[in-house]
């Protein structure tokens, strides 16, 4: 590249994928609430809206991989793209700090209100009198009947102790492809990714479980809404991460990062940890306490 052309800032030309995006988001949402609503075609539009947002996800990495090849990116761009995918993660930080928020509100705040604790006994009396403030609960009315609560041991420990060795095994990619070490980078950025597929499906098999014979579903009062809402998003996460992990293995393949240039690969390596990290949250406050 010409010392000129390092020196201007790359302006990427007019792109119709974000379009497309919100066009498949549009219909990934409609249909999602519908489906969950009782109507059989939200089913078919949730399935377009993926259709098209794997799609755009194609067609998108691979305009921005081949822009990057072309060596049309230099280090003001490469700021770009850090400063974007930091306040990224700080907008995740936020979504799950609003999922936990809620959480806590249930149990610290609403659950001990109604159950008349400290100077609320009046309130309990009124409302739901004989309500008691106890933690795990699906609420006043008994909503979906008699459940068990998710413990921490099985599954959910299997899944934490995956997680955390997933985290091992990108930090030693990591260091392998910053020594051009190319066969430890492959190895072990497979061995990633494998593991977060492990992960989302022995979480799939935990939600089999909870429904089937503990009675835990998403109608199960506060407790099952609070308990899928936050391991479900978390879990849609861990499929996303482990989607780009596999892209970004399948570059290393073709040998698109060097030990000096490698931002794409530092970006999902972000994200995973991020993941990771939310999920000890998620697991001392959901599955422990």
């Amino acid at each position: 590249m010409s010392s000129h052309a390092e020196n201007r800032y790359y302006i990427p030309h007019g792109s119709h994928w974000p379009i497309v995006g919100s066009i498949g988001l549009l219909f990934l949402m409609v249909g999602v609430s519908s489906w969950l609503n009782g109507a059989e075609v939200g089913f078919w539009a949730m399935m377009l809206g993926f259709a098209i947002m794997i799609f755009m996800l194609t067609g998108w990495f691979g305009a921005v991989i081949a822009e990057s090849q072309g060596g049309l990116y230099n280090g003001q761009v490469d700021m770009s793209f850090r400063m974007g995918m930091f306040w990224f993660i700080f907008s995740e930080v936020m979504f799950f700090a609003a999922f936990f928020g809620a959480l806590f509100y249930a149990r610290n705040m609403s659950i001990p209100w109604l159950g008349g604790s400290s100077n609320n006994f009046f309130t309990n009396l009124v409302l739901w009198s004989g309500f008691e403030n106890t933690w795990p609960t699906n609420g006043p009315a008994d909503l979906g009947g008699r459940f068990e609560k998710m413990g921490p041991f099985g599954l959910p420990l299997i899944n934490t102790a995956i997680l955390l060795t997933s985290s091992i095994t990108l930090t030693i990619a990591h260091h392998a492809l910053q020594h051009n070490q190319r066969r430890v980078l492959n190895i072990f950025l497979a061995s990633t990714f494998l593991l977060g597929f492990i992960f989302v499906f022995l979480q799939g098999e935990e939600y089999i479980h909870a429904y089937q014979e503990m009675n835990l579903k998403m109608t199960t009062g506060i407790y099952g809404s609070t308990f899928f809402m936050l391991t479900g998003f978390h879990g849609m996460h861990v499929t996303l991460g482990a989607i780009m992990l596999t892209i970004i293995w399948l570059r290393t393949m073709k040998g698109h990062f060097t030990p000096k240039s490698h931002f794409g690969f530092e970006a999902v390596a972000w994200y995973w940890h991020f993941v990771d990290v939310v999920w000890i949250g998620l697991y001392v406050f959901v599955y422990w306490m």
